[in-house]
């Protein structure tokens, strides 16, 4: 064959072979989600030791009519870096180990995002992707709408399972902040008071309430979240609307919340946040915990799971996730003078404003 023709065919079944991963990419997500559903994390990891499949079949209770199912589903998971596969010394026989991916999925791990798994997966999330197409060329403000009818914060206010399932996988994902709290404990240190922006069930305020006994701690949420939430010595929710009141502190804290609002909408907050630290003086400062796309700094895998965060966000929300020149550009829209970013392990960053 000529070399040419040779060069071009190969390019071409590349090509297709990229598309075909790329068109079958959702089985890779609904395996990790029919493996948190079965429980095969919390299995393995009960099992003390890598385990095979048979056992994994008995643990888990499954039909063994379905055992090379089971098998087809851990080939690929082990694929995916969610378990690595050990071959016994004696027997040769193939059992499967946690890695640390999925160790984020069991149960015992204080760190668990097993419900983020089932949170983000449910059928309300992935209707929208159905009707992308149609959306653009509708009226409706996001295509989690155009499939449900309403905006994505009225069905999580009407719909009481997927409301609790949404809140408690943000709470998961607020326990990861353990491990920020930790690395940027100068930060706050020495702060006397602090509110928490849409602060959910008070996950992350628990977390630095614990860490500093002598600070005045405050969750601002919506009336339906902090109803039936108690306070403690230095800890204390207030129902409240951000676009209209944020109790004065010392600092104000945003943990994921200006991703899911528009550009107007994050200055409309961010100014009620530099109301708030002004009142306290000299001094004050907003701290936004949140995602900073640098497609020219970051890994590829890491720039990739933060765009498809973008998309979730144009797709659920009005939200986006924002360049540090867009973040800038929202800082003095709403009047502050300065900032810093400074990147966390991991996808996000943790940034300073101050008025």
């Amino acid at each position: 064959m000529d070399p040419n023709k040779k060069q071009m065919a190969f390019e071409l079944f590349e090509a297709h072979a990229h598309l075909y991963k790329h068109m079958f990419k959702y089985m890779n997500s609904m395996c990790l989600w029919g493996a948190v559903q079965l429980g095969i994390p919390d299995a393995v990891h009960n099992h003390g030791k890598a385990i095979t499949i048979p056992e994994l079949v008995s643990a888990l209770n499954i039909n063994p009519a379905k055992t090379n199912c089971l098998y087809r589903i851990m080939r690929m998971l082990v694929h995916s870096g969610f378990f690595a596969t050990v071959i016994g010394e004696e027997d040769g026989e193939e059992s499967y180990s946690l890695t640390q991916s999925s160790r984020l999925l069991v149960k015992a791990n204080p760190n668990c995002l097993s419900l983020f798994v089932k949170s983000l997966l449910t059928p309300e999330f992935l209707a929208p992707w159905y009707l992308l197409a149609d959306w653009f060329h509708g009226n409706e403000s996001t295509a989690f709408e155009k499939a449900h009818g309403m905006p994505f914060w009225e069905l999580n206010d009407k719909n009481t399972e997927f409301n609790q399932l949404f809140n408690q996988a943000m709470a998961c994902d607020s326990r990861m902040m353990n491990l920020v709290i930790r690395e940027c404990k100068p930060i706050i240190e020495g702060v006397d008071s602090f509110v928490d922006v849409g602060g959910g069930t008070g996950s992350l305020a628990r977390i630095i309430s614990e860490a500093h006994p002598h600070m005045k701690c405050t969750v601002l949420e919506l009336p339906q979240v902090v109803a039936n939430l108690k306070s403690s010595e230095n800890l204390n929710f207030v129902a409240g609307d951000m676009f209209q009141h944020i109790p004065p502190a010392a600092v104000i804290i945003l943990k994921l919340i200006l991703h899911n609002w528009s550009d107007d909408e994050c200055v409309k907050i961010l100014k009620k946040c530099r109301e708030a630290v002004s009142i306290k003086g000299e001094g004050g400062k907003v701290i936004i915990i949140d995602l900073v796309i640098d497609e020219k700094n970051d890994e590829h895998e890491l720039t990739e799971t933060k765009l498809l965060f973008d998309l979730l966000m144009m797709v659920v929300v009005t939200g986006r996730e924002r360049s540090e020149k867009e973040w800038k550009r929202l800082f003095m829209k709403a009047g502050f003078t300065r900032y810093k970013i400074r990147p966390l392990l991991g996808l996000r960053s943790l940034i300073e404003v101050y008025p």
